[in-house]
């Protein structure tokens, strides 16, 4: 997990559904379903707000992951 998810876990302890507005966006299907759980107790919005952010892993633009390769399809060029 990036730093920015692990500050975003660190949110959700405290308000969860602040740290999947800020992951997923405001008036998302993920943000209305963890203000509903929110409201019928914590702990059912804390999950649902650590589910999201380990769902959605923080990635930079432009950055292949590990098992995907960089858009290039020459492997080993330098120019």
């Amino acid at each position: 997990m990036h730093a920015r998810d692990w500050f975003l876990v660190f949110i959700a302890i405290f308000l969860p559904p602040v740290a999947v507005w800020i992951k997923r966006g405001f008036f998302t299907k993920d943000f209305l379903i963890n203000v509903l759980l929110f409201l019928l107790g914590f702990l059912p919005g804390l999950v649902h707000a650590l589910w999201v952010i380990s769902q959605h892993p923080f990635e930079k633009e432009g950055q292949a992951g590990l098992l995907e390769p960089a858009n290039n399809n020459d492997y080993g060029a330098t120019a």
